[in-house]
């Protein structure tokens, strides 16, 4: 019960019980003494209200007293309530290091949970939330998915961040920043994406930019930079020297050199082709294979056999069987063998 209308229903007996007793039990006085003191007479009415009186002011201070710890419990459910908000806006952006402090038991279950979970909002969830803090949060996040960019200051992303590369990236895709801004960019830009640009930047850029920059080479930019080597379009001249050195800057798998020799096959020189892989495999036992590749795809068959007469019984079966087909006169695609 509400202490106002509690209030107003007391006031209400009270005077009625007081006026009753007045009107239609007795009107006399009686005087009282209290503690050896003799107080004033008093109608026997207002005397028999008195303790109700007493009882009103016990009763509404005891629901002042719980109602005062309802309003503090309600304040931390409400305040618990902003740091889920904030604890779902931290998810969504993909903040490292999550953890919120909250006072109410539910909310400390879910808060942990949340704070533990990569939470990934739908597009289009905007509409559907009724809340402005979460809502400018997905705003951002839709604008970057859709390519725009937007700003991330307030919200101290590091460099790492998903949605802080992306939006980078849309800053790139739109020209506001150049390739080499974000090359350059050591400390300001997510290796990740400065690899990604290397890639992209390698296509077109003059091969003294694109050594400028070499430590970021990855697989993908090494090959980009293989299928320029004598094309017809944007050219690129690479020494076997340089590009022996763009090789040891990766940790390359078997196949990914043959995949290596497979694009050079298209332009290089079968000279400068044979002598790359030859230098490569007397440096890397892993090369191997990509050398006799390479050479059984340049129909050199005899030194070819050389190298697979002088290898391990166990080693390089397949090369050993095309070599052994070819003997008999077999022709089939290299390609079918590796």
């Amino acid at each position: 019960m509400h202490i106002k209308k509690y209030t107003i229903a007391a006031l209400i007996l009270m005077i009625l019980v007081g006026w009753y007793i007045f009107a239609f039990i007795t009107q006399e006085s009686k005087s009282i003494e209290f503690f050896g003191l003799t107080l004033p007479s008093l109608s026997i009415a207002i005397l028999a209200v008195i303790p109700m009186i007493i009882l009103f002011i016990a009763s509404v201070l005891h629901m002042s007293f719980y109602s005062l710890l309802s309003a503090l419990k309600l304040r931390k459910y409400e305040k618990d309530y902003e740091k889920i908000v904030d604890a779902i806006v931290d998810a969504y952006l993909g903040k490292e290091n999550r953890s919120n402090s909250f006072k109410t038991e539910k909310y400390k279950l879910l808060g942990f949970l949340v704070d533990n979970a990569t939470i990934f909002p739908t597009a289009g969830l905007d509409s559907e939330v009724n809340n402005k803090k979460i809502n400018n949060v997905l705003s951002i996040i839709n604008g970057i998915r859709s390519g725009d960019v937007v700003d991330l200051r307030k919200y101290s992303l590091p460099s790492s961040n998903a949605l802080v590369i992306q939006n980078e990236r849309n800053r790139y895709k739109k020209g506001t920043i150049s390739a080499e801004d974000i090359l350059n960019g050591h400390n300001k830009y997510d290796i990740s994406l400065r690899k990604e640009v290397y890639t992209d930047f390698v296509k077109k850029a003059p091969l003294n930019a694109i050594e400028k920059y070499r430590d970021l080479i990855s697989k993908e930019s090494l090959f980009e930079i293989l299928s320029r080597i004598n094309a017809d379009t944007n050219t690129l001249v690479v020494s076997n020297e340089s590009l022996i050195s763009f090789f040891e800057d990766l940790k390359l798998t078997s196949n990914d050199y043959i995949e290596a020799s497979k694009k050079l096959s298209k332009s290089m020189l079968p000279e400068q082709r044979i002598k790359l892989f030859e230098t490569l495999s007397n440096e890397n036992d892993i090369v191997v294979e990509a050398y006799l590749f390479t050479l059984f795809d340049l129909e050199m068959l005899t030194p070819a056999k050389e190298i697979l007469d002088i290898s391990q019984p166990n080693e390089y079966a397949h090369f050993k069987a095309y070599s052994s087909l070819r003997e008999c006169g077999k022709h089939f695609d290299i390609n079918l063998f590796i």
